[in-house]
């Protein structure tokens, strides 16, 4: 598999990575990611990313490949407690970094994130210096903001960040003028989350699921003429390349708990990146629909 510098962190990334949210939100089975990580790392995959608020996440990775920790780069991400509460002073960003190593088993990670916290959180400098407390203390190689929006740009604007992990996809493209252009700029890695905006077009209508409406929304005003076909693996194809070809991303994060699906991804994405005339048409439909609370989606 492909792979590309994370901006100035010297990793090589696999251009497809493992998202560790969907295993612990959906209740994988310990075989089942077993299966699929080991799967996937004899296939090439080397970048994992989880957070310690996605219930088990980190457990079953732990668990299913702690042994293979030299094979893969590890990300996590920081700043929450009890699911999804705010967690931002200093000794909670700690106690969830210790947490996130004992569930992990390892004693570092590759890429310690915080987790969408607001430019405001940003501005009060704690979380950053404790971020920078663990990396000094040798518990992560980096560290990387987890966000999108306005938020993102207040991070690197900070100019202290390594990554930056955001959403990028045919349905969410206000990042390829706010945050990537800087992100290239200034040697930032680029993590693309929901590279295939949650694949909103498996539904003829609207799902209950609120995570997905707005993405729903949007692909029904956008109406790209490949997702007309009902072709699923065509519009994955599409998407993942579209999100591949944009400036700076290093790597895609996916998730899934099938065990077949990271390869079948790979698949898709082993054809490289999309051709100029079909990024122009997509980049094109965005301009002439999308609207001004068309943000980045967290």
């Amino acid at each position: 598999m492909e792979k590309r510098q994370l901006g100035k962190t010297g990793m090589a990334v696999s251009v497809l990575g493992f998202g560790g949210a969907e295993i612990g939100f959906e209740g994988a089975s310990k075989k089942d990611v077993n299966d699929l990580l080991a799967k996937a790392l004899d296939l090439g995959l080397n970048a994992i990313d989880t957070a310690e608020c996605y219930v088990n996440s980190e457990e079953l990775i732990g668990e299913a490949i702690g042994a293979r920790r030299s094979d893969f780069y590890l990300f996590t991400k920081c700043g929450h407690k009890d699911g999804f509460k705010d967690a931002w002073s200093k000794e909670e960003i700690a106690a969830s970094i210790e947490k996130s190593l004992k569930n992990l088993k390892t004693d570092h990670v590759d890429l310690l994130q915080l987790h969408s916290c607001g430019k405001d959180v940003l501005a009060k400098g704690d979380v950053v210096e404790a971020l920078k407390k663990a990396q000094s203390e040798g518990k992560c190689r980096f560290i990387g903001y987890s966000g999108d929006g306005q938020d993102a740009r207040y991070a690197l604007e900070m100019g202290v960040f390594d990554t930056l992990q955001t959403s990028v996809n045919i349905f969410d493209q206000e990042c390829i003028e706010l945050t990537l252009p800087l992100a290239v700029k200034q040697g930032v890695g680029v993590i693309a989350k929901r590279p295939i905006g949650n694949a909103v077009w498996r539904h003829h209508t609207k799902p209950d699921n609120t995570y997905v409406h707005e993405y729903y929304d949007r692909m029904k005003s956008l109406d790209y003429d490949f997702l007309r076909n009902g072709k699923a693996e065509s519009a994955a194809e599409i998407a993942l390349r579209f999100t591949l070809s944009q400036p700076g991303v290093s790597t895609m994060i996916v998730g899934t708990k099938n065990p077949d699906r990271w390869q079948a991804n790979a698949d898709l994405v082993s054809r490289g990146a999309l051709p100029a005339d079909e990024i122009s048409k997509i980049r094109a439909a965005w301009h002439k629909v999308a609207k001004a609370d068309w943000i980045g989606q967290v």
